[in-house]
Parts: structure tokens; C-alpha cells; sequence
């Protein structure tokens, strides 16, 4: 874990920068991403995410509930890092740069520094909570450049 208010994870992923954050940022992969497996699918939005305030909706599914989500793009840099929120103002922020040796790295964060909901959040055990998730999404990133 990172500190008291993020769950953050990283690994090397054999593929360039500009192919992985492109694979993140499209909400259609989310599902593939996701280290809970919450995400089920897209709903509505950007196909691809290019800016900060762009707007996706996904299904979701959490202890056996289904519900929707409409996700806000908060941070925005091209190629490097993309971060978006819901209602609830935590974020799931991805960042990814090049290794000079070949491919790249690609750290996903939960972070609830930004919510105004984070002490019923840390009563819930978050961020330790999804810091195992946020470990097999980016284990999920690099699995889908494998060759």
C-alpha cells in the first residue's frame, strides 16, 4: 500500500508506452483490466478517452449486485496518465512510462485522497481493501501483450 489514502501497484509490461496507455484508456478494456471483477462493460461515452472531462459509462458488479456508473476523466496527460472518478471522487489513476531498455512500466493507484467519503471508505478497510486488486489489474495489462 502506498500511504493511508492510496493502494497503488506497478510491473514492467513488454509492449511500448504508447500501446499500453492506449489499451487503458479505452473503456471497452476495462473489463479485461479490472483486478476485482467488477467491470462487465461499457455502457456509454468515448470510445476512447482523450481529455480531461471526457465521460464513460460501465456495468458493474459488486457483492453480487449489479449497478451502473458514470466515470469522469480528472487527470489527462497524452501517452503518460489518465485518471477518473465517479460521484463518490476516488480515483483510479493509471500512469505508464518507457523503459530504456525495451517496453514500459504501468502503475495503476486507487486513491481516495480526493473523496469526500473517505472515512466511511477507511471504516470499510479501503485503501488496503484494493490493494489487491489494483495488483492484478496491472498483472491483467501485461498478461494482454504477451505473446
Amino acid at each position: 500500500m502506498a500511504d493511508e489514502a492510496t493502494a497503488s501497484a506497478t510491473t514492467h509490461v513488454d509492449a511500448t508506452a504508447e500501446e499500453v496507455f492506449d489499451f487503458v484508456r479505452r473503456p471497452a478494456n476495462h473489463a479485461e483490466i479490472s483486478g476485482d471483477g467488477s467491470v462487465k462493460g461499457t455502457r456509454h461515452g468515448a470510445e476512447v478517452l482523450a481529455a480531461e472531462g471526457d465521460t464513460f459509462g460501465m456495468s458493474m458488479k459488486m457483492y453480487g449486485l449489479p449497478y451502473r456508473i458514470t466515470n469522469t476523466v480528472v487527470e489527462y496527460e497524452e501517452g503518460r496518465r489518465i485518471a477518473w472518478c465517479h460521484p463518490g471522487k476516488h480515483r483510479w489513476r493509471w500512469e505508464v512510462e518507457p523503459v530504456a531498455t525495451g517496453g514500459c512500466t504501468v502503475t495503476e493507484t486507487f486513491d481516495m485522497s480526493t473523496s469526500p467519503l473517505k472515512p466511511v471508505l477507511k471504516l470499510m478497510g479501503f485503501p488496503a481493501k484494493h490493494q489487491p486488486n489494483v495488483e492484478r489489474s496491472v498483472v491483467n495489462v501485461a498478461k494482454h501483450f504477451e505473446t
